[in-house]
């Protein structure tokens, strides 16, 4: 399917998946040697308007794609820094009880491959290397926040999320959009998982496009070509 960038846009894209390719586990993705000129390039052509907003924290981002995006919303949306060397905005959410912490590190000691990621407010339970650990953990993850009203579960690409409610894609997109040089333009967000779709639909709300990797673009190869080949056109 053909996608049209609508006249001033502005770019929020996802990074695992859709910029970059999913890998076994997260440390070991590739950044292609081409991307960070493509996102550079559309981003002065865009006056600076365009966005990482990922589940990665930030630091992990920068480390990825240094010095290329204008605002980065990372740990989807809990922390979002709004110009390139600029301070990070950090929501104030409740921090994973040690408990919880504890106990995710029992779940992945049972199972060789899988991984715990801890975030600055939550974790993931990876099981991307050790697929029958993916039911257990659900069902762990679910008896755990069991009356704990903080957290949710969100499901990933072969992993589990423990993320704060009220912490999602959709709230980074209408922090982002209200600051310059993304205010007054239309948004595009692009993603490839149920941790985008908040984000999709604030930018069709708000007049924009919210396109799923696989729908529009089959996977992050086919992405990067679109991107490349924006750079004439895109203002």
């Amino acid at each position: 399917m053909s996608v049209v960038l609508p006249e001033r846009a502005c770019l929020l894209l996802d990074l695992d998946g859709t910029l970059i390719d999913i890998a076994p586990t997260p440390d070991s993705v590739v950044v292609p040697a081409d991307l960070p000129l493509v996102l550079i390039t559309l981003r002065d052509r865009m006056e600076g308007a365009l966005a990482i907003i990922s589940g990665r924290p930030i630091s992990q981002i920068e480390a990825l794609l240094p010095d290329v995006a204008t605002a980065i919303a990372g740990e989807h949306g809990y922390a979002v820094r709004h110009r390139r060397g600029g301070e990070i905005d950090c929501a104030d959410v409740v921090a994973v009880p040690a408990a919880f912490l504890a106990e995710a590190e029992a779940l992945v000691a049972r199972y060789p491959g899988a991984i715990l990621e801890r975030k600055a407010r939550g974790f993931v339970l990876h099981f991307r290397l050790a697929p029958a650990a993916g039911p257990v953990f659900a069902a762990a993850l679910d008896s755990m926040l069991a009356g704990w009203p903080h957290h949710r579960v969100a499901s990933a690409h072969m992993a589990w999320e423990v993320k704060p409610v009220g912490i999602d894609k959709g709230r980074a997109v209408r922090e982002i959009m209200a600051r310059a040089p993304f205010a007054g333009r239309v948004p595009v967000f692009i993603g490839d998982d149920a941790t985008d779709e908040d984000g999709m639909a604030v930018a069709v709300a708000m007049g924009g496009l919210g396109l799923r990797v696989q729908e529009h673009f089959i996977d992050a190869a086919g992405v990067r070509r679109w991107l490349a080949g924006l750079p004439r056109s895109a203002s």
